[in-house]
Parts: C-alpha cells; structure tokens; sequence
C-alpha cells in the first residue's frame, strides 16, 4: 500500500473583526503540544497570521482525517484562548490596514529579500500530499504522468474566492497569488532524474531561487522525505474534503506506477496548454467547464468522471472507493469550498458572518472509518 501525508496552512483570525492577527508563536504555545501533538506536526509559516500542520505517515484515509480533525481542533481551542480563531480558508476574506509581520527566521527572512511584497501578501493557504515513491527515478516517472490531472485537482479543491473584502470572481485566488513567483506552475515533462535534478541545479545556479524550497511547482519531489508532493491545491474548509482529495492523490499516484510499470506511453500534453487549463481551473473551480488532461473543454462533471474512471482500479485496490466517490458526488451537488464561501457571505450579508462560517466548518467532523 502507497503510504500517504499531508500539510494544511490555517489563517489565525480576530473573531470580531475577521482581520489576520500575528499570534502563531502564542497560538503553537497554547496547544500544549507535548500533550496534543509532535512538535513537527505542528510549524509556523512564512506570516505570522499563519500556522502549518502535518499529518504523520498515513496507511488508510480515515487515519488522515483524523489526524487532521485532531489537530485542528488542538489549534483551534489554542486560538481561542488565544483571543483568535482557526480559519481553514485558501486567502484571507479581509486582510486589514497593517502588515502582518514575517515570521522570524533565516529560511523566511530569504524569502522576504527575494519577493518583498510578494512575500507580504502570501495570506493564502495550501494543501500538500505526499505519496511515497521507492526512489526518485520513479517519482519523476509519477510526475510526468499525473502532471495533466492538476488542473482538475486545483478545480475540485478550489477555497479562495475572496481577497481585501472583495469578490474576486476566482474561484482560487491563491493559485494567482502564487503565480508570481519566479518558478511556479506545472512542471515541465522530464527525461528522467537527471534531467530534473540538472533544471533544478541550473535554477538554483541562477540565483533568482535560493534553494530547493523556492521551486513551487505544483508537484515536485520533496526534497526532506521519499515522496512525490502534489501542491497546487487550496486548504480545504472540511476534514472529509481534504481526505478525499488525499485519496484522489494516491490514486492518481498508484495508477501512474502502474502505468510506468507497464511501459504505458506518458500523456503528452503541451505546458502552455496546461497553463491554461490551471487558469481556467483557478478562475472556474466547478462552476463551469474544465479543460479535460488533454486540453480539451468539457462539462466539470465529465471530467470528474473521466477522473474516477482512471483511478478506479486504485480507489479500490486501496480500500479507498466508499471513502472518495461519495464525496465527488457531494462536491458536484454542493460545489467547492468557494461556492460555499459565496453562498455563506449571502446568507449572512457581510464578510464577519462570512468568517464565522469559515471558523466553524474548519472543525467540522471527519468521516468514520469502517
């Protein structure tokens, strides 16, 4: 069985105003983490309105839910008696009239020398999920293959549509804001891992990137653990949802294996096609066409489809079916973390309601196993 991780990035916002508020370090102190989790479960992030979990080395997908349920409620009481609030949003729906300080810190005060203000306005949070490889060879086989389904995985997971109290008619906001850093996107198509490791050297060589960390492809090799980092989607507002797309990852991970294993032709699909198909995923999330891995636009429920059908051999072999397609069909009835955002914000008629709904789905339960 492929083992399987992931990392959530949280906002910290003040509960009366919905503004981000600098109290990372005092909220990691309140969680008593000697009691609640492993020290490396629980880091900063780059702004200190922003806190990032870790899931340990998972088997099974309800074993990832509930770590992740664990740990967001551990934050979100911190918080609380922190006088803030755990928000599992992609950007912040306000971002008030100050700057949120940087996080202490040589690897984060390398990043502010190098964007500036871009690194001021990474108020956006991600959700990664790492799939173990058996060597690096093989993940950049991996990533060659699942490299034209992230523009779906984007689409499904999409959580950002507001910035600076504002609509910003995206369904990922976040996927724009990170855009503008110098090596972002889809990954090229490597001939191998030497190919890979020479495009990696020759970035780091340039010097526009500092080190490995700086490369924010939206799949990539970790450089820290034998695995394969899917990147490119947003923080999910619930657990169930964030476990889902983990098992999607797997999934895609494990049919590409497969496929490498039997000499299956890689998907060749041009990057600017790509490129495209992650904008239009960025701007649409569900809520209207996709373009399909080969580029094509098509109904987002054919692509779903399409999807299933890929890694259906997977899911099952996984014991991860009954755990993922119920909650694709919820997905396409119910819509992305975006359209509940939106529907949230007409319901309540400003962006504090907005806010409270956020905090509160963040803690919602996760599925049983069995």
């Amino acid at each position: 069985m492929i083992t399987v991780g992931v990392e959530e990035e949280y906002l910290l916002l003040d509960p009366a105003t919905g503004h981000p508020v600098a109290r990372s370090e005092e909220v990691r102190r309140a969680a008593g983490f000697d009691d609640v989790a492993e020290e490396s479960e629980v880091q900063p992030e780059l702004l200190q309105a922003q806190v990032e979990v870790a899931t340990p080395v998972c088997q099974e997908l309800p074993e990832v839910a509930g770590h992740l349920l664990r740990l967001r409620h551990a934050l979100s009481t911190a918080a609380e008696r922190s006088g803030c609030r755990l928000a599992a949003t992609a950007s912040a729906p306000l971002v008030g009239e100050g700057q949120v300080p940087v996080t202490s810190g040589r690897r984060y005060g390398r990043l502010y020398d190098k964007g500036g203000r871009m690194a001021e306005e990474l108020l956006v949070n991600g959700m990664h999920v790492h799939v173990g490889m058996p060597d690096r060879e093989t993940g950049v086989a991996v990533l060659n293959r699942i490299r034209v389904w992230l523009p779906t995985l984007l689409a499904m997971s999409a959580n950002s549509p507001f910035w600076e109290g504002r609509d910003t008619s995206f369904a990922s906001w976040r996927t724009l804001v990170f855009s503008r850093w110098p090596v972002g996107g889809v990954p090229p198509q490597f001939d191998g891992l030497t190919d890979y490791e020479e495009s990696i050297d020759a970035l780091v060589a340039s010097s526009v990137i500092s080190d490995t960390g700086q490369l924010y492809w939206h799949a990539r090799l970790s450089e820290h653990y034998p695995t394969v980092e899917v990147r490119c989607m947003d923080v999910q507002l619930r657990v169930d949802d964030a476990a889902m797309l983990a098992g999607i990852v797997r999934a895609l991970a494990a049919t590409a294996l497969r496929d490498h294993k039997n000499d299956v032709c890689e998907p060749k699909v041009r990057p600017e096609i790509l490129q495209a198909a992650m904008w239009h995923a960025a701007r649409h999330g569900l809520s209207s066409t996709l373009l399909d891995p080969y580029g094509r636009p098509a109904s987002a429920g054919d692509v779903l489809c399409a999807l299933v059908e890929h890694i259906t051999f997977a899911l099952e072999e996984h014991g991860d079916t009954r755990h993922v397609e119920p909650l694709i069909s919820r997905l396409l009835r119910e819509g992305t973390g975006a359209d509940q955002q939106r529907q949230a914000l007409t319901r309540g008629a400003d962006m504090t309601a907005l806010t409270d709904f956020i905090t509160q789905e963040t803690i919602l339960g996760a599925p049983e196993a069995g």
